[in-house]
């Protein structure tokens, strides 16, 4: 391995111990409305995020929700002792993407029959303390 790709390499994994995330994948809803759901919280309050995901009328909002609370969880095991309002947490980054497409048939008159995509998607949120952007942007 050459110089420039371990060094990256070693950055990369640098940025990621200071990442508090979590993980969804094969969510059985399509990526367009988990999309909009995750449009709503993205660069909010942590505490605000999960008010709006709590009274959401939308499904994939309970997934979200769920999800946020698991990078809650994540964060509280890397800093004991620090309650979550004292962090000053913020959903930093909301990626969603195209999980596998199950394909099926419906029939349709006159023997015929009609396809059907039953889309799933993969969610990656990140969560951020506001003291760690105020650190990174002074250096």
């Amino acid at each position: 391995m050459g110089a420039r790709k371990r060094n990256t390499a070693e950055q990369r994994k640098e940025a990621a111990k200071t990442n508090y995330q979590a993980v969804l994948k094969n969510c059985p809803t399509s990526p367009r409305k988990m999309r909009l759901v995750t449009d709503l919280i993205s660069g909010m309050d942590v505490n605000r995020a999960l008010d709006v995901l709590k009274f959401s009328h939308q499904e994939a909002s309970r997934k979200v929700e769920k999800l946020l609370l698991s990078a809650i969880a994540n964060w509280q095991a890397k800093n004991e002792g620090v309650r979550v309002e004292d962090g000053n947490l913020f959903v930093k980054i909301v990626h969603v993407d195209s999980g596998r497409v199950l394909k099926r048939l419906q029939t349709a008159p006159q023997g015929r029959a009609y396809r059907i995509k039953k889309r799933s998607n993969h969610v990656t949120l990140v969560i951020d303390s506001k003291k760690a952007e105020v650190e990174n942007s002074s250096n």
